[in-house]
């Protein structure tokens, strides 16, 4: 008896996926070509880079902020060995989680290499064989890989990429990253706070380009304090090791040339569809420019029956994205009509302060002329966050001049990436900045930025700054 939906690959999106599908009373198997479930954010993303960010936070408090509270700490070392065994059982722990439940929801997991050798038929190869079962639809959910530069040859010993940043066997004395993108600020974070210098090389005129540029100039100004050095537009040209040396050589917009030297290298330049060996060929399927699956507004390839989500489809590359999308296509299978507001996707860089996004930025705003209201409100003014001393950064609230509905929020401060849900929820059932406004929110809360800068978009009346 044939599968009702199998799912090819088993990270946020793959695994979500399996489980609304068995909710819905289908068949469902997964295939994961790795041993451990979970994909590349539980297992060497979003789960072990925030377990090291954690560690690296503590440790940088110890040594920078603790005195100021009345506690005094002697002879305090770092084992960085530990650091990672605790890492690593953050991610073990979750790993179980996940197998837990695949059992739960009765899903049956293969572990091997799955490809398409029919539209209804995947072909499973692991170390014990070959074997083929049958499906009536697939969901390709094989995420991504990290992506390189032509002619950059990552050796992982020195010149590494975020995988091997997660288990260093020591901490650099010069890490240089190439890219000022999320995942390099994250793991350049990492190790500046526990004492490596840190360079970074970015192609573009500010880091986390993607974002409110207001945010990158920012957070590029927090890690300026934490010893971070920039070279904004530059593109590098070549990276070359020597023994434990790592060289890049880059040039300015101007021509001008820029040689770096330290002792490792992280190429941090994003990532790209893993669609490699799928069998797509078999089934008429064929990727785009980038790698990426086609797909119509349903995710569903040209070929009926076998749909796509996540890293593989156009889109940002999130997980939490991911895991909207596989509720999206189960729910789409059982004839149900689901929605997605891609506007609305946050986005988060768990930096210290951290940052995060949703809706319009005002760089987009006035590209295309929709006329905008701006109110934001410094963290320094913040009870809650001078009580922490977490004073960095600020919450800024877009919204329509007519209007008042909200189009953006960016926020970079303490525990941002748990202040945009309140903006995301707010900006679902488009609320208008006054609306925020007048919600009370408790006191003293790093919330309550939000609320202050949603006053400021509305008449420029904050009550606290």
């Amino acid at each position: 008896m044939p599968y009702d939906v199998t799912v090819i690959g088993s990270g946020p999106g793959g695994y979500i996926a399996a489980i609304r599908a068995a909710q819905l009373g289908f068949k469902t198997a997964i295939i994961e070509k790795y041993p451990a479930l979970g994909g590349t954010c539980l297992n060497v993303g979003c789960i072990p880079s925030k377990a090291l960010l954690d560690s690296s936070e503590h440790y940088h408090n110890a040594t920078h902020k603790f005195k100021i509270h009345g506690i005094e700490i002697k002879g305090m070392e770092i084992d960085l060995a530990q650091m990672n065994r605790r890492k690593d059982g953050v991610v073990k722990q979750m790993n179980g989680g996940v197998d837990y439940l695949m059992k739960k929801n009765k899903i049956d997991v293969f572990i091997g290499h799955g490809s398409f050798a029919t539209a209804n038929s995947i072909k499973i190869t692991s170390a014990d064989g070959e074997q083929t079962i049958a499906t009536k639809n697939t969901i390709i959910a094989t995420g991504s890989k990290p992506a390189s530069i032509p002619g950059v040859a990552i050796d992982k010993k020195r010149i590494i990429t975020s995988t091997e940043a997660l288990n260093l066997p020591e901490i650099p004395k010069h890490l240089i990253v190439i890219g000022g993108g999320v995942i390099g600020m994250e793991l350049g974070s990492v190790y500046g706070r526990l004492g490596s210098k840190v360079s970074v090389v970015e192609f573009m005129d500010s880091i986390i380009p993607t974002m409110d540029k207001s945010l990158g100039k920012e957070l590029q100004k927090s890690l300026k304090g934490l010893g971070f050095d920039f070279y904004l537009n530059h593109k590098v040209k070549t990276v070359g090791t020597k023994g434990k040396k790592v060289t890049v050589l880059a040039e300015n917009s101007n021509g001008e040339e820029l040689s770096i030297e330290g002792d490792y290298c992280l190429m941090a330049v994003g990532r790209k569809p893993f669609t490699e060996g799928l069998g797509l060929e078999n089934v008429g399927l064929k990727t785009d420019e980038k790698g990426r699956v086609p797909v119509d507004k349903h995710l569903q390839t040209v070929v009926p029956g076998i749909y796509a989500i996540g890293d593989v489809i156009t889109g940002a590359m999130l997980a939490h994205k991911a895991e909207e999308e596989g509720v999206f296509v189960a729910e789409t299978i059982a004839g149900q009509k689901p929605h997605i507001n891609y506007n609305l996707i946050p986005g988060v860089v768990y930096t210290w302060p951290e940052v995060a996004s949703v809706g319009q930025t005002e760089e987009q705003l006035k590209e295309t002329g929709i006329k905008y209201k701006s109110g934001s409100f410094p963290y320094k003014a913040n009870g809650r966050a001078v009580a922490s001393m977490d004073t960095d950064g600020f919450a800024k609230v877009l919204s329509h001049t007519d209007t008042d509905e909200i189009l953006g929020v960016h926020i970079i401060g303490p525990r941002a990436a748990d202040v945009i849900g309140e903006a995301v929820v707010a900006m679902e059932y488009r609320a208008s900045a006054e609306d925020i406004g007048r919600i009370s929110h408790a006191h003293p809360t790093f919330s309550e930025a939000l609320k202050e800068a949603a006053l400021a978009a509305t008449d420029k009346r904050a009550l606290n700054f």
